[in-house]
């Protein structure tokens, strides 16, 4: 009979943490921390072992080797963490060159001086234990679970946005730049806009800079490319005009890059964007645009950094 082989818990940390480098890395280095899961489970066969779900929290081993053990890769440099998503450094590039063993050895080495330093005398070693069942346990434990239900919070926010129509996400738009201070006379209905999705003024008539117009594109896996940009840039034609596009599916490189470069003012605003404006200024909302994405604070110790 054939006996499944299970992998130790280091080398499947190995394997996960140096497939998500190498995902940011291929990606335009920067990514939903979501999207990276989803990628590194087509991409690698895992075995029942490493999909075993903990019981005490309920997540996948190998879910939480990631979680765990990119906590090394970010006091190594090698990684940044923003609200769900996750950025590569230059360092964290180069690391990729020592492939998944030496990838990980290093960031572990790395955490273990950074631990150092904040006068830690005694530092778990919890890498090189080969059951795997600590992963739950020892000094990176309450970070790990941080950012485990700050993930979840934000999944569940991304979905609420994401299976809305275009048209209920347009309002969700105009509701935000409402609790931004801004008066929206104009939000298109549908059918033919002209190009422009919103009208946002500072005073009710408009008489006061900036005149903002804002296009939006809702869609989930599709980013959207330089020409969208560029026309919206073409309806910017008066002093005082501002142009804000809301895109869901993200931007294209070139598409960033032109606005940034651009003569006349146009904000990108995708998806991760627009929920910590939501957030930022949920508060100021009125009552009946809460209604349309409703957040509920929720309190956690927060780790240290």
């Amino acid at each position: 009979m054939n006996e499944r082989k299970v992998a130790p818990s280091r080398e499947l940390a190995a394997k996960v943490i140096f497939e998500a480098m190498k995902i940011l890395s291929q990606s335009g280095g920067e990514m939903r921390l979501t999207e990276i899961i989803k990628r590194i489970g087509e991409a690698v066969i895992f075995d029942d072992w490493a999909t075993t779900v903990y019981e005490k929290t309920g997540y996948i081993r190998w879910h939480s080797m990631l979680h765990f053990f990119s906590i090394d890769c970010v006091k190594a440099g090698f990684l940044i963490k923003r609200r769900g998503v996750w950025f590569i450094t230059p360092e964290g590039e180069s690391a990729i060159s020592l492939g998944p063993k030496g990838l990980l050895g290093e960031a572990s080495r790395k955490y273990r001086e950074w631990a150092k330093e904040r006068d830690r005398n005694e530092v778990p070693d919890d890498g090189d234990k080969e059951d795997g069942e600590d992963v739950e346990v020892g000094a990176r434990d309450l970070e790990m679970s941080f950012e485990q239900i700050q993930t979840k919070a934000l999944d569940s926010i991304i979905e609420a946005i994401t299976t809305k129509n275009a048209y209920e996400f347009q309002e969700l738009a105009a509701a935000l730049l409402r609790g931004m201070g801004y008066f929206t006379p104009f939000v298109a209905p549908r059918g033919k806009d002209g190009g422009v999705d919103i009208m946002a003024y500072r005073d009710p008539l408009g008489t006061q800079s900036p005149r903002i117009k804002v296009q939006i594109k809702h869609r989930e896996s599709t980013s959207t490319p330089v020409t969208d940009v560029r026309q919206l840039m073409g309806l910017l034609q008066k002093d005082g005009d501002v142009g804000i596009f809301f895109s869901t599916g993200g931007f294209t490189p070139d598409a960033k890059s032109t606005a940034r470069g651009s003569h006349v003012h146009v904000e990108l605003i995708d998806l991760e964007r627009f929920i910590d404006l939501w957030r930022q200024f949920y508060d100021k909302l009125n009552d009946e645009d809460k209604a349309m994405l409703p957040l509920t604070p929720v309190y956690f110790i927060a780790p240290q950094s």
